[in-house]
């Protein structure tokens, strides 16, 4: 059993993770800012040792590090920026490297290490490469675009509305992945230290098009959705960073084998995005229908 140190352990990344590796029967040290959270609260409630920690504030993390053997590391500049991100992230490196850590699980994303010109992929893998120099062992775990955000913000606005919106033509494909199986392939890694070690693996467990997400939503739901495309003129009024993510999505497309990953590592039981959104609390998320003649 290892003591491993989870870093946003209150998040989607992170928390999947946490319950994996407490599933595999590791020790998980969950770092957060807030140990008051609900979220960190639910993760006591399964037995993971709650930590304050904060990427500015270098003693938090070695007093966090201190007696872990290993580290899941997550990074993002969304709330911050860029440039924020890499600081960050190569302070947790910095402070991996002191606590002589065994192995780090770095979480970056699929293709950062394309010249993509995203700039959140870019910053990912400004950190990898630093990582890669530290002489800590490392793996690093790219996922593709995650099927969670399906289930929040303005895509379960769009929703609710009957409206899948997403800046996409219908029948291009990109690859997906749910936070499940990003924790349930952290855990592998760390389970499979050797094997894994000096390793970076693009990782999807599935590939759609907006329009048969679409399809898979309308069966999950139980409501008629359709596919509508946003303009990514749209998108880049909310961000620049996406509207760019976006366009290499559309232009490049974002290819990962899914299918050979299922076949090499069948034990961290990939969702396909119809698997995955059947789990989802629909009515929940999107509200009781309203009635013909009800208020709007």
């Amino acid at each position: 059993m290892l003591t491993i140190a989870v870093t946003g352990a209150t998040g989607a990344q992170g928390g999947a993770t946490a319950r994996a590796l407490l599933t595999a029967g590791h020790h998980v040290r969950a770092l957060t800012r807030h140990p008051d959270s609900p979220a960190a609260e639910a993760l006591h409630a399964l037995g993971a040792e709650i930590r304050h920690a904060d990427f500015d504030d270098r003693a938090s993390l070695d007093a966090a590090l201190t007696g872990t053997d290993a580290l899941f590391a997550v990074t993002t500049p969304f709330g911050t920026d860029t440039d924020t991100e890499v600081r960050q992230g190569r302070a947790l490196v910095d402070a991996a490297v002191a606590a002589r850590l065994g192995h780090v699980v770095l979480t970056s994303a699929a293709h950062a290490d394309r010249g993509t010109g995203v700039p959140h992929y870019d910053s990912k893998h400004e950190i990898e490469r630093y990582l890669c120099a530290s002489g800590v062992p490392w793996t690093v775990i790219a996922p593709a675009a995650f099927m969670d955000n399906h289930a929040t913000g303005w895509t379960l606005s769009g929703l609710r509305e009957g409206v899948f919106g997403w800046p996409m033509p219908a029948d291009r494909p990109f690859a997906l992945i749910p936070a499940a199986d990003i924790g349930a392939f952290a855990a592998l890694a760390f389970a499979r230290r050797t094997a894994f070690l000096g390793r970076r693996i693009d990782i999807a467990s599935d590939t759609r098009t907006p329009e048969q997400i679409a399809a898979a939503l309308t069966a999950a739901t139980g409501r008629p959705i359709t596919h509508h495309e946003v303009g990514l003129d749209i998108v880049r009024t909310h961000s620049a960073d996406l509207a760019a993510m976006f366009a290499y999505f559309t232009t490049t497309g974002l290819d990962v084998d899914a299918q050979a990953l299922r076949r090499a590592y069948p034990e961290v039981g990939w969702h396909t995005f119809a698997h995955w959104a059947a789990g989802q609390d629909w009515p929940a998320l999107l509200g009781a229908p309203r009635t013909e003649g009800a208020p709007a």
